[in-house]
C-alpha cells in the first residue's frame, strides 16, 4: 500500500468517525459524551469503512487489476457538515479505483459485492456478540458496530449509479436480491 493510499484511508477513517460521533453523541459536543461516541464510532467506521474498501481492493487485485483507495475531500467535508449541523450521516468518503486491466461485468460485480459482503459478515458477528454480552459495554459497542455495518451494506447495495449495488445488479440480479432483501427484512421488520 502506498503512502498516499494509507493517508487517504486514515483521513477518511478519522473524518467519518467524527461525523458518526456528532450524530451519536448524546451530550452533543460536551467533551465526555463526544469522546465516548468518537471511540465507538472509530471502531464502527474502522470495521465498516476500512474493511469494506479493502475487500474491494483485494478482490480487484485477485482478478489481476491494480486498485487503490482515494479519498474524496469534498465528500468528507460534506459528511462532517451534515453530521454536525443536521445530525444525519451521508458519507461519500471516496472509492477504490481499479485500473491496469479492463474488468468484465462479472468481475466488476464480484468486486463490488465484496465490500457489502464484508459489512454483512461484520454486522452478523456484531449482532451475535451483542446478543452474547447483552447490555454490557461490550454488548452495546458490538450492537452499534453490527447495526452500522448492516446499514452500510444496505445503503451500498442500493442499485443507483455509483453505488456498489448498481454494479452488482448489472452483473446478477439474483445475487443482488439475495444480498439486499434479507438486509431489508432484517433491518426494517425485525
Amino acid at each position: 500500500m502506498e503512502n498516499k493510499e494509507l493517508t487517504d484511508l486514515l483521513i477518511s477513517w478519522i473524518t467519518l468517525s467524527a461525523a458518526f460521533a456528532f450524530v451519536f453523541a448524546e451530550g452533543g459536543l460536551e467533551a465526555a459524551g463526544f469522546a465516548d461516541a468518537l471511540a465507538i464510532a472509530s471502531v464502527a467506521v474502522g470495521t465498516g469503512f476500512l474493511l469494506h474498501e479493502l475487500a474491494h481492493k483485494y478482490v480487484a487485485i485477485h482478478f489481476g487489476a491494480k486498485a487503490e483507495f482515494r479519498a474524496w475531500n469534498t465528500g468528507l467535508l460534506f459528511a462532517l457538515f451534515v453530521a454536525a449541523f443536521f445530525r444525519f450521516i451521508f458519507a461519500a468518503p471516496g472509492a477504490v479505483y481499479i485500473y491496469g486491466k479492463k474488468v468484465s461485468v462479472e468481475e466488476n460485480g464480484i468486486i463490488s459485492a465484496a465490500g457489502p459482503l464484508m459489512n454483512i459478515l461484520i454486522g452478523i458477528v456484531g449482532i451475535l456478540i451483542a446478543g452474547w454480552y447483552g447490555g454490557s459495554d461490550i454488548g452495546r459497542v458490538a450492537a452499534t458496530v453490527g447495526s452500522i455495518n448492516l446499514l452500510l451494506a444496505m445503503f451500498n447495495l442500493l442499485p443507483f449509479f455509483i453505488l456498489d449495488g448498481a454494479k452488482v445488479f448489472a452483473w446478477s440480479k439474483v445475487v443482488w436480491g439475495l444480498m439486499f432483501f434479507p438486509l431489508l427484512f432484517f433491518l426494517f421488520l425485525i
